[in-house]
């Protein structure tokens, strides 16, 4: 049975695993991995630091593990032009444009390699693998530093004509004048910047002065704490919120969620349905399943070795 490298490259990790075709994980490493450009003073210099990085992590991944891959499969943080594995652009590395990713990174291993945006990858993962299974249509939403989306249409991915569909955490959710939060994009009000784990960590630290992880913040919550409750309360009324838009264009009725973020999910869920059911249009109350992943953070993962070129 052929065996699959995948890669899920993040801002300071790349989490790569072998899997084989039914999606088992056989062996799996979590590299610590520099991918800012901050150094970087060129185009040139950019393109080169990301290969290298990515390179070396997989290279010394496939030295240390007792199993072969035929070829490899990547989810990267970016939007992407089609299948080609070109990297439009990426919001935090803005000195990669039209950059020959998996062409550059094949010719660096020797080996096939598909890439494809690390939202995308988890919907495809979840829908091959996990929750979505046996679904026609679905949307996934991730959960993590940031919030990002994927889409499968009539069982294939959707990414748009631009490589650019589903920036979920895009989405306005607040658009009070003066009480809106910035977001990174450079618009105020985006659900990334209250339902991603990053902006739970900043809110809760705003309020209390304290500084600690999503895990913990939850924790705290469940343990009675007002204001971590009323942080994640409000984080699941704004993906309700947002959900609801997106079902409102879509009419999709599965909606899968992953990412460390869903780890709150006994907080996050009844104020999302809540919130849901509030903002639909009536035609599409009680229509739509909202389900925390089934495979825990490997959505990922598992969906980068669906797209790894078949050798």
């Amino acid at each position: 049975m052929q065996h699959i490298l995948a890669a899920d490259i993040g801002g300071t990790n790349l989490r790569l695993a072998i899997t084989d075709q039914t999606g088992k994980i056989l062996d799996e490493s979590r590299v610590q991995a520099e991918l800012s450009l901050h150094n970087a003073a060129s185009k040139r210099a950019a393109e080169a630091h990301i290969i290298t990085t990515i390179s070396h992590g997989i290279h010394t991944f496939l030295k240390q593990s007792s199993y072969r891959a035929n070829s490899i499969g990547i989810g990267f943080p970016g939007f992407f032009h089609g299948q080609t594995g070109v990297l439009a652009s990426s919001p935090n590395l803005p000195l990669l444009h039209d950059f020959r990713l998996a062409e550059l990174l094949s010719n660096s291993i020797d080996k096939p390699v598909a890439v494809q945006n690390d939202a995308l990858c988890a919907a495809i993962g979840e829908h091959r693998f996990g929750a979505g299974q046996g679904q026609n249509n679905l949307l996934h939403i991730t959960l993590g530093t940031g919030v990002g989306g994927g889409l499968i249409l009539n069982h294939k991915p959707y990414g748009g004509e631009h490589g650019m569909a589903m920036e979920f955490g895009h989405l306005c959710v607040e658009r009070a004048v003066g009480n809106s939060r910035p977001c990174g994009c450079g618009n105020t009000g985006c659900l990334e910047s209250y339902a991603s784990a990053s902006a739970v960590i900043q809110i809760y630290q705003e309020k209390t002065g304290l500084r600690c992880s999503a895990k913990d913040i939850y924790h705290k919550a469940r343990s009675g704490d007002d204001v971590a409750q009323r942080i994640l309360t409000q984080a699941g009324t704004y993906l309700g919120m947002a959900i609801a838009e997106t079902i409102k264009l879509l009419d999709i009725s599965t909606i899968t969620v992953s990412g460390g973020l869903s780890g709150a999910w006994p907080i996050i869920h009844p104020a999302l349905i809540e919130s849901l059911d509030a903002n639909l249009i009536p035609p599409l109350k009680g229509k739509t399943t909202v389900l925390q992943s089934t495979l825990a953070d490997n959505a990922g993962l598992l969906g980068a070795a669906a797209i790894a070129p078949i050798r």
